[in-house]
């Protein structure tokens, strides 16, 4: 599944990259992304770094990821982002993009390690989650406007 996601991560990456000449990617933070001696500021950790790449640029993307060195200021640092930990790949001259959820859910492998999936009950939640609760059994009456 992944490896199928990263696939068209990067013909999405190119597709763009020709038809507007550069291509915006955003890139969470991981131990395995690696962007030279800068690293990823405080800000960066939290909310991943935007990174922009042209036709002239000399770039590889293999199997992995991408290989690049990019100019941070004055500074050229080599850098390595794999396809895994690109979140989006977008372009703002033709005001499209392509997301990919943080995190992807594996429905597969938590029904195989016996763990709930979306579509069932979040009643089990625990308190502090985020997980809001709707009853959809109890339905309000209501009389249309008008009549009495």
């Amino acid at each position: 599944m992944h490896e199928g996601l990263n696939n068209l991560k990067k013909t999405v990456f190119y597709e763009i990259l020709n038809m507007a000449g550069r291509v915006f990617i955003a890139v969470r933070y991981s131990d395995n992304v690696f962007v030279g001696n800068r690293g990823f500021t405080n800000d960066e950790r939290e909310n991943g770094i935007v990174l922009v790449f042209n036709q002239r640029m000399s770039f590889v993307w293999d199997d992995s990821g991408i290989s690049v060195t990019l100019v941070f200021g004055t500074s050229p640092e080599k850098c390595f982002i794999p396809a895994e930990d690109i979140m989006v790949v977008y372009s703002p001259e033709l005001k499209a993009q392509f997301v990919v959820a943080q995190q992807p859910f594996d429905t597969e492998k938590q029904a195989k390690d016996g763990e709930k999936t979306p579509s069932q009950d979040v009643g089990d939640a625990p308190e502090d989650s985020k997980v809001i609760r709707v009853d959809f059994k109890k339905k309000k009456e209501r009389t249309p406007k008008g009549i009495k």
